[in-house]
Order: C-alpha cells, then sequence, then structure tokens
C-alpha cells in the first residue's frame, strides 16, 4: 500500500512551529519535549508552549529523555538537564569539547563522551571516567545493573563504572558509530560507518552477527515492546531483524515494512501494541501494523522537511515528530 493510498490520521496531528532544526523529541509526562539545533529546548503542552534557553549561545548535538528531564549535550562542551516545569541545570561539561554522546540510566545517571574522553555520573553524583581506545560515538546502559556499552572504532566497549575492573572490548574492524542493548540484555547491536550493523551475542557464546546489505547508514534503531524485533532506518522501508531466538537474527531475513520511494529517517515501535512509526527523508510518516503490515498516513510528504525525530509517550496514546527545517507536531491517536 502506498502512503497516498493509506487511511489518513492527519487530521489529529496538532502541529508545533520549533523554527529551528528538530535534534530529537522525547517525553516529559504530558509535555513532549523537542531539542533544537540552536540550543533551545521547547516544551509544548496543554498548558502551551515553554523555550529552555539549555545552552545559550551554543547548539544540542545530543540529547537524551528518562521521562522526567531531556538532558541534552551541545558543541558549548555543557551537558544540561531541562524538566517539564521548564526548570534547567547543569549537571556535566568536558570543559569546551564537543559532547559527542549520552546515555541515560532507569536510576537517574547519565554518561556522556566527549572524544575519548567518557564520563559516568552516578544517581548520587559521583563520577568515573573512562578513556575508550578512539572516539566514542555511542553509548547505552544495560538494561540491567550498572553496566555501559561504548561504541568507537574496532567495535564496542563494556564498562562497569562502579567496578575497578578493565572494560571488556568487543571487537570488530570498522568504525562503529552507534550502540543498543536488547530489552534482555543478551545481545549488543552497534550501526556502523558502512552501511551495516553489527551484533555480538553475550550468552551463551560471544558469537558475532553481521546484518549488511543497506542502501544507506542506519540512523536510527528501535525495539519492539517484547524486544522480539529490532527495527532500522536506512532504506526505503523500515528493515526489522528478529531476535526472538537465542542465535539472534543469524540465519534469517529480516522483514521490510513501509516501503515507499524515499528513505526511512527515523523508527518508533509503540510501548505497547505491534506498531511501528516510520519517517522518512521526505517528510512522510505512517504506522505500519507489525502484524499485517496494514498502513495509516499521518503526515504526507513535505518537500524539505523530512523528519528528524520520533517519540511516542509512555502509553503509546500520543506520537511525537520534529523536522530538519522546523516543523513539528503531535499526532493523538483516536479512541
Amino acid at each position: 500500500m502506498s502512503a497516498t493510498a493509506a487511511p489518513s490520521l492527519t487530521e489529529h496531528v496538532a502541529e508545533i512551529a520549533a523554527g529551528a532544526h528538530v535534534a530529537a523529541a522525547h517525553w516529559l509526562g504530558d509535555r513532549v519535549a523537542l531539542a533544537l539545533a540552536d540550543g533551545v529546548v521547547l516544551l509544548a503542552g496543554d498548558g502551551g508552549e515553554t523555550r529552555v534557553e539549555a545552552h545559550p549561545g551554543g547548539g544540542i548535538l545530543v540529547a537524551a529523555g528518562d521521562g522526567a528531564r531531556l538532558v541534552t549535550g551541545g558543541d558549548d562542551g555543557r551537558v544540561a538537564a531541562t524538566r517539564a516545569d521548564g526548570t534547567r541545570e547543569e549537571i556535566g561539561g568536558s570543559g569546551g569539547a564537543w559532547i559527542d554522546a549520552l546515555a541515560l540510566h532507569p536510576d537517574g545517571a547519565v554518561a556522556y563522551a566527549a572524544g575519548k574522553a567518557v564520563v559516568a555520573r552516578d544517581a548520587k553524583g559521583r563520577e568515573r571516567t573512562f578513556q575508550a581506545p578512539s572516539t566514542a560515538r555511542g553509548l547505552a546502559f544495560a538494561p540491567k545493573g550498572f553496566r555501559l556499552a561504548v561504541a568507537h572504532y574496532g567495535g564496542a566497549s563494556l564498562w562497569y563504572p562502579n567496578l575497578d575492573t578493565a572494560p571488556e572490548p568487543l571487537t570488530w574492524k570498522g568504525s562503529h558509530i552507534d550502540v543498543t542493548w536488547s530489552p534482555d540484555g543478551r545481545f549488543v547491536i552497534t550501526t556502523m560507518q558502512e552501511n551495516a550493523l553489527h551484533g555480538w551475542r553475550l550468552q551463551p557464546d560471544r558469537g558475532h552477527m553481521r546484518m549488511s546489505g543497506y542502501p544507506a547508514k542506519v540512523r536510527s534503531t528501535a525495539w519492539s515492546a517484547d524486544g522480539n524485533w529490532l527495527a532500522t532506518s536506512g532504506a526505503e522501508g523500515a528493515i526489522v531483524w528478529p531476535f526472538d531466538s537465542k542465535e539472534g537474527p543469524t540465519g534469517k531475513q529480516p522483514r521490510e515494512c513501509g516501503v515507499r520511494p524515499a528513505r526511512v529517517s527515523r523508527v518508533a515501535f509503540h510501548p505497547r501494541s505491534p506498531v511501528l512509526a516510520t519517517a522518512y527523508e521526505d517528510g512522510c510518516i505512517l504506522l505500519v501494523r507489525f502484524t499485517d503490515a496494514s498502513e495509516l498516513l499521518v503526515r504526507p510528504a513535505v518537500r524539505g522537511s523530512g523528519v528528524t525525530a520520533l517519540a511516542w509517550d509512555r502509553k503509546g496514546e500520543r506520537l511525537a515528530f520534529g523536522c530538519a527545517d522546523g516543523a513539528a507536531g503531535v499526532l493523538t491517536l483516536p479512541r
């Protein structure tokens, strides 16, 4: 089914004029927080809009949210936390070097990287540092325990910040850009500078998983609510890999959803249902029901308005999006 033929939800979208490139979108309770490239965090909800100068005079490069705060890293070397009420707190920094990556832990800990330097700040404010083998490009906390995956050239490192032990190397040649853990903690997956993913089975054998064949770099990944599927961007449809067995996707073919004549830029699985939000470089957004591949149109293609951010709220009732040209909006699913 083409996007032009898909049943439409467009009338349920409330537009937001962000006014600058949207680097990330996250939900803070009932308010959506948009991290803008000009250094501003835009908070929008029923109470109106609030603009917070999270990085005065700088720009936001990376952002992560935990439901209570949006943590941003900028080209000013600062790490700042913005809450739903508009309060801002500076929680870390590099002394001026760009913040390249961020990760949040459910207990309130934060990790950030600038160049090779990786800093982990626990919930009590205690900091530990780690020098990666090369520039740390991606960070992700394990779903359980206080363990951090760091993506860099030559693979990834698994680090326990609260233990005096050397990080465990996961090696694979090439430049690794971002990293994610499977929800059950059994797999670590990186996106690569080349058009591919690489993965490691942590249990039982430290086996490798190679996921290639993309026409473009993978810039966005999303796990399904049950952890059985990993959706990715980088093609003219969402490429979704199976992780429902102990071998992961080894020897299996991925599914392809929402195929259109434009590359997928962002993916976001619904937090409860088998529905995948799929956004494209031409500005289109579709909801794809995973059980039968049926599609619903959220936003038609808009020239020059590629989607750069996509996020469901905690209940899965609203979907926020942001675009390269400063357009943004929120879909509220009809009851």
